[in-house]
């Protein structure tokens, strides 16, 4: 992708962003008077309405007593504003979703239900509900997890003579050097959001030291630079090569899944809610998933639990709302939204069907080879999250080095 084309896109997303912030409107719990005398159950989601309205429309069928009233804001940072937002004015939705990034506050600030030991927890996975859990109480109902990897158009890679995905970080980078030579856009990552690869290396590494520096660091026995100084070393030579340009920074993912699906660029950082567009946009192409390379050979994934269903503390439709997350939650309610989305969900009762290019992406999380750090961190999500996202993208600019993100969130952390 060209310089000059780069420059559009952001113009683009500039005016799309601008639009969605237009169109995106308050729903208030109080506000029950729905059409026909329903009652309106009001849900605010980053899943868009492609996603959602059949799981709506299904449920409104099943419950015709409710008029579900649903607005979008996409991930993970204008979700996570628009959701603070509402939360602060008193006009959050009756049902939202709880992410990783927001989850303490949501859960300290009172903002949400207690979910504990009611039936439509009972199917839910023990890690998607302690993931979403305070003190053995429970206040998401996470119905899928998620590994995020690399996705590679196999037909080009074969034109650069690629018979086999490297495992190590330094052929990665000789690859995308190769395929920028041959005059092919070697790869795109979103960085409005915590980069999935970097989430990869830092949890590789974390991994390598045991699995705890988290807690260490959280503890105040070890530094953020101890454990993301060497995986932001190598992430960067991506920018500071010249084999990314530095303007991603303002491209959103659904723009660089579109640059994928046109055959702009050979690879891309994706998860399984991509595959689903992907096979409408360019049904006919020949992709597969890997791993992040590493520095010694042995590949990581970006995943998590999902965001889970959340009831508003403050509704008015308590039982409006439960009635919803039991359908969310049912073996039928899961079905159709691994139909959506291809989501590897992992409720008891249902077995997911999946992508077959999303084989490697369940077996990474049957391995346990993934990782992310607003899921390891174990207090203020949130606004390390912002932190790092903002230090992030001023690395990927020039205007940062990887010790300086890293000061930046001890910093952040030792203001609580």
């Amino acid at each position: 992708m060209s310089l000059p084309r780069t420059k559009s896109l952001l113009m683009r997303s500039a005016a799309v962003l601008s639009a969605a912030a237009l169109a995106l409107t308050g729903c208030g719990s109080g506000d029950g008077g729905g059409s026909g005398g329903k009652t309106k159950l009001s849900f605010f989601s980053w899943d868009g309405e492609k996603i959602m309205k059949p799981l709506i429309e299904d449920f409104e069928k099943k419950n015709p007593s409710i008029d579900v009233e649903f607005s979008h804001a996409p991930p993970v940072a204008e979700y996570i504003a628009a959701l603070q937002t509402r939360v602060v004015s008193g006009t959050a939705a009756d049902v939202f979703l709880i992410a990783a990034e927001n989850k303490t506050n949501l859960i300290q600030g009172g903002s949400v239900k207690d979910l504990t030991g009611k039936p439509f927890m009972a199917n839910t996975s023990k890690f998607n509900t302690a993931t979403y859990s305070l003190d053995g109480k429970a206040y998401g109902m996470s119905v899928s997890s998620w590994s995020a990897g690399i996705l590679y158009n196999k037909d080009v890679l074969d034109k650069a003579g690629v018979t086999e995905f490297p495992t190590k970080w330094d052929d990665f980078i000789a690859l995308c050097q190769k395929l920028k030579a041959a005059g092919v856009t070697p790869y795109l990552e979103s960085v409005t959001g915590m980069p999935l690869t970097a989430a990869a290396l830092v949890g590789h590494a974390n991994a390598a030291q045991g699995g705890d520096v988290d807690a260490q660091i959280f503890a105040g026995k070890k530094k953020f630079g101890e454990l993301w100084d060497g995986p932001l070393t190598n992430y960067n030579q991506l920018f500071t090569s010249g084999l990314v340009s530095k303007d991603v920074v303002s491209l959103k993912g659904e723009q660089i899944v579109d640059e994928f699906a046109n055959g702009r660029v050979a690879m891309i950082a994706a998860g399984p809610w991509d595959v689903p567009t992907l096979r409408e946009k360019a049904p006919k192409m020949n992709m597969a998933f890997a791993g992040v390379p590493t520095p010694d050979g042995k590949p990581f994934w970006g995943g998590a639990a999902s965001p889970g269903y959340a009831i508003n503390a403050k509704t008015e439709h308590e039982k409006e709302a439960e009635a919803f997350l039991t359908y969310l939650g049912s073996k039928e309610g899961v079905a159709l939204f691994n139909k959506q989305t291809s989501a590897m969900t992992t409720t008891t009762d249902f077995t997911p069907v999946i992508d077959k290019v999303l084989e490697p992406n369940l077996q990474a999380l049957k391995d346990g080879t993934f990782y992310l750090p607003q899921i390891a961190w174990p207090r203020v999500q949130d606004a390390l999250n912002t932190e790092a996202v903002a230090q992030l993208q001023l690395m990927v600019q020039g205007q940062a080095k990887p010790a300086d993100v890293a000061a930046a969130l001890d910093n952040r952390l030792a203001q609580g």
